[in-house]
């Protein structure tokens, strides 16, 4: 037994360095399975858990530390440039649209057939495939006969039906959830603020993505205020409802917008620098370009989520303290009423519309 342990040991040792995985936070358990599965790589691995989660960086780590000549020591150029985005041979696919057509499918494809630049292997990081629907098929032929060189890491929020198939041909890890509290203490030891921390982990919904906008936005404690108010607010009249929900929405259009704006503006400007270095492909920008739209998006509707949530919650609290069965059952119908607008964003209803109706609907507290 003591022989076994020493090996273990020994083979911890030598595994790539965690500078690789810097940046990937409360995901200590998948990083070690990471290091070890660098050592002996297959063609095909399916990165899992929700958004914000750290799969995207973990996968420039670990596809670091497979072309990494030394091993995997997070310092060398290879590794520099795979963190940096900027290796010729480790190509990050984003979908254009709602789902992945067809045509992405054959594109990605056409990209693993071709012959590594730099090295032996091209590594494919192929992003949102819980999307992938219809073009599932094209994409599984590709990932059952795979070119000797391709080496395939397929990121998903989660295993939809149509990626059951896919799945079952790639090795699997698993990104847990980020509790709170280990939010807020990556954000406080980057520098943040403990009260701001608190603020921006408690309203980020578990990811770490969303809280570092927040954490840069001073308007978090306000917005949860004013989400928490409109119970007491409500008067049963449309034209409170109409005020409230314009002060609502326009607290959430302001949501993170600058320190995401911000975000975009440098990723442009470092892919303007590696297409002169690398010659990207000329639709690049433009897939960019879709995916900054979508990351707006979804800020927005994250926004109005955290929002709901917060609603439900002040009339859960209203719940908990009252006396009459009436005004029980109001709460309880209320915070109902919050989960079918909060399910219904995924339709990208008209968002005004939405919450009016909403407000109209759910009873005032007092």
């Amino acid at each position: 037994m003591a022989g076994s342990v020493a090996g273990v040991s020994d083979l911890v040792t030598d595994l790539p360095a965690p500078a690789l995985y810097r940046g990937v936070v409360g995901q200590d358990r998948v990083v070690e399975q990471l290091r070890r599965a660098a050592r002996h790589p297959v063609h095909a691995y399916l990165f899992t858990g929700p958004s914000g989660t750290g799969k995207r960086r973990a996968a420039l780590g670990f596809a670091a530390s497979i072309l990494c000549p030394n091993g995997g020591d997070g310092t060398c150029s290879v590794c520099t440039r795979v963190l940096a985005g900027t290796h010729i041979d480790v190509v990050v696919v984003e979908r254009s649209g709602a789902y992945i057509r067809v045509e992405e499918a054959r594109e990605i494809a056409r990209l693993a057939s071709l012959t590594p630049v730099d090295g032996a292997r091209k590594i494919l990081i192929l992003s949102d495939f819980h999307l992938v629907e219809d073009a599932a098929p094209a994409l599984l032929k590709t990932i059952e006969e795979p070119p000797p060189s391709a080496v395939f890491i397929v990121l998903a929020d989660h295993v939809p039906p149509e990626l059951v198939t896919i799945a079952s041909r790639c090795m699997r890890f698993e990104f847990g959830a980020l509790d709170e509290d280990v939010i807020r203490g990556a954000l406080e030891a980057e520098g943040v603020a403990a009260g701001v921390a608190a603020e921006a982990a408690r309203a980020s919904g578990g990811r770490l993505d969303r809280a570092h906008l927040l954490a840069a936005d001073p308007e978090v404690a306000a917005r949860r205020a004013a989400w928490e108010s409109v119970p007491a607010r409500l008067d049963g009249t449309g034209a409170t409802v109409a005020g409230i929900v314009d002060e609502l929405l326009g607290m959430v259009q302001r949501a993170g917008a600058d320190s995401l704006a911000a975000q975009h503006a440098a990723e442009l400007a470092a892919m303007q620098e590696r297409s002169a270095m690398t010659g990207e492909r000329p639709t690049a920008r433009r897939d960019v370009e879709a995916r900054h739209r979508r990351e707006q998006r979804r800020l927005r509707t994250d926004e109005l989520r955290s929002g709901l949530a917060t609603l439900a919650g002040a009339y859960r609290d209203r719940a908990a303290a009252a006396q009459a069965p009436r005004e029980v059952a109001d709460c309880l119908s209320a915070t109902a009423a919050i989960q079918e607008a909060a399910e219904a964003l995924i339709r990208n209803v008209n968002e005004t519309l939405l919450l009016q109706a909403l407000l109209l609907r759910i009873q005032p507290t007092r």
